[in-house]
Protein backbone atom coordinates (compact mmCIF):
# COMPACT_ATOMS: atom_id res chain seq x y z
CA UNK A 1 0.00 0.00 0.00
CA UNK A 2 1.32 3.64 -0.92
CA UNK A 3 1.47 5.65 1.69
CA UNK A 4 -1.35 8.57 2.49
CA UNK A 5 -1.47 12.13 3.01
CA UNK A 6 -3.95 14.87 4.32
CA UNK A 7 -3.74 18.18 5.15
CA UNK A 8 -5.30 20.02 7.92
CA UNK A 9 -6.03 23.44 7.02
CA UNK A 10 -6.29 25.90 10.36
CA UNK A 11 -8.15 29.39 10.14
CA UNK A 12 -7.44 30.34 13.41
CA UNK A 13 -4.11 29.42 14.96
CA UNK A 14 -3.61 28.83 18.05
CA UNK A 15 -1.62 26.52 20.62
CA UNK A 16 -5.25 24.80 21.41
CA UNK A 17 -6.68 24.45 17.80
CA UNK A 18 -3.06 23.18 16.74
CA UNK A 19 -3.19 20.79 19.62
CA UNK A 20 -6.69 19.47 19.31
CA UNK A 21 -5.86 19.17 15.26
CA UNK A 22 -2.97 16.98 16.39
CA UNK A 23 -4.18 15.22 18.68
CA UNK A 24 -7.73 14.32 16.70
CA UNK A 25 -5.97 12.63 13.70
CA UNK A 26 -3.12 11.30 15.50
CA UNK A 27 -5.76 9.45 17.48
CA UNK A 28 -6.99 8.02 14.27
CA UNK A 29 -3.86 6.61 12.78
CA UNK A 30 -2.06 9.99 11.16
CA UNK A 31 1.26 10.53 11.63
CA UNK A 32 2.08 13.84 11.79
CA UNK A 33 4.50 15.00 9.34
CA UNK A 34 4.76 18.93 9.46
CA UNK A 35 3.29 22.32 9.79
CA UNK A 36 3.91 24.96 7.48
CA UNK A 37 2.06 28.46 8.63
CA UNK A 38 0.97 31.88 5.85
CA UNK A 39 1.41 34.79 7.09
CA UNK A 40 0.46 38.44 6.59
CA UNK A 41 2.48 41.31 6.25
CA UNK A 42 0.23 43.22 8.39
CA UNK A 43 0.79 41.16 11.18
CA UNK A 44 4.03 38.98 13.14
CA UNK A 45 1.26 36.13 13.82
CA UNK A 46 0.09 33.79 11.48
CA UNK A 47 -2.96 33.57 9.50
CA UNK A 48 -3.50 30.17 8.76
CA UNK A 49 -1.44 26.65 9.57
CA UNK A 50 -1.22 23.74 7.36
CA UNK A 51 -0.61 20.61 9.37
CA UNK A 52 0.39 17.20 7.21
CA UNK A 53 -0.29 13.99 7.74
CA UNK A 54 0.70 10.73 6.61
CA UNK A 55 -0.34 7.36 7.26
CA UNK A 56 0.03 3.75 6.07
CA UNK A 57 3.23 2.25 4.04
CA UNK A 58 2.76 -1.34 4.68
CA UNK A 59 2.89 -3.99 1.78
CA UNK A 60 0.52 -6.79 1.80
CA UNK A 61 2.60 -9.57 3.16
CA UNK A 62 4.98 -7.53 5.26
Amino acid sequence: MMPQYKVVELSTVTDEELESAINKWVAEGWVLDGINFAMRESSKRPSMAFILFTRGDERPGE
